[in-house]
Order: C-alpha cells, then sequence, then structure tokens
C-alpha cells in the first residue's frame, strides 16, 4: 500500500479490525520508509460491474461516484456519514448481487432516489432535481408536493 505522506510502496499493518457494519476491514498501517500511520479500508467486491450510461457509454462501477453523489445530496442536513455509508453499501450490493455484467446507470438512480426517499426528503429533492433535470421552479413544487403527498399517506 502506497504511503500518502510520502508515496513510498512499502507499508505494514499494524492493526485489523472489522468495520461496525462488517462491511468492510479496518487496517492500520505504518510506513517503512517515513514511519507515518495511516488508515485504509477493504470492501469486498463481488463482481465487475459496468454501468451503460445515456449514449451507450459504458464505464465501470465506481462506488467512490455514488458516494460522492449521495453526499452532495445531503451536504448541510442531518444524515451522518455512517448512514450514507450505509446507503452507499446498499446501493452497492443490490448492484453486484443482482448477477448482470451490465446496470443502466437510470437503474442505480432509481435506487439511489429510493434510498434519499427513507433518509432526508430534502436530499430526496435535491438529488431529484438533477437526475430527473427540473427546470423550473413549478417542477420543483410539482415534486414536493408528490413527497409530501407520499409522507402523509405513510403516517397514516
Amino acid at each position: 500500500m502506497r504511503c500518502p505522506f510520502c508515496a513510498n510502496d512499502d507499508s505494514q499493518v499494524k492493526d485489523s479490525r472489522p468495520t461496525e457494519d462488517s462491511t468492510s476491514i479496518r487496517r492500520r498501517r505504518q510506513c517503512s520508509s517515513c514511519g507515518a500511520r495511516f488508515t485504509t479500508f477493504e470492501r469486498v467486491q463481488l463482481r465487475e460491474v459496468t454501468v451503460v450510461k445515456s449514449g451507450d457509454r459504458r464505464e465501470a462501477f465506481d462506488r467512490s461516484k455514488l458516494e460522492q453523489s449521495i453526499s452532495l445530496a445531503c451536504r448541510k442536513r442531518d444524515v451522518s456519514a455512517d448512514r450514507i455509508d450505509r446507503l452507499v453499501s446498499g446501493i452497492q450490493r443490490q448492484v453486484e448481487t443482482a448477477g448482470e455484467a451490465e446496470v443502466a446507470s437510470q437503474r442505480i438512480g432509481e435506487m439511489v432516489m429510493d434510498g434519499l426517499r427513507q433518509l432526508d426528503s430534502v436530499a430526496y429533492i435535491r438529488f431529484a432535481s438533477v437526475y430527473r433535470d427540473f427546470n423550473e421552479a413549478r417542477d420543483f413544487e410539482e415534486f414536493a408536493s408528490t413527497v409530501q403527498e407520499a409522507a402523509a399517506n405513510e403516517r397514516g
């Protein structure tokens, strides 16, 4: 593992343990060159998945892009990094266990929408505004009213 401080390729693992949700391994490492300590996380990757984007462009599934878009939607909201990580891990697990080598970006977007709807209504609307390409304030109003109606129906 490359040291983030001096870029040396040799480091020793000093401590390993599973994360709280047991979806990854946390490792404390020490660089053999500069002696700096740093933490890495390892996750299981079940299979290589290709995302089919609009215009038939294809690219490898990238967990960090998914995490970045969800974090952006949740910015300045009372949503912990742990809850975001659990949502990202759940979506990644669904994508990897679906048994398909390719998944449409629209399908991933719908998974994110489903997760954000349960996580935070404002983050849900923020993500939807980009994902569904809102152009006018009326688009926000219409979507927000459907979110309010759904919440009222859930309450009973």
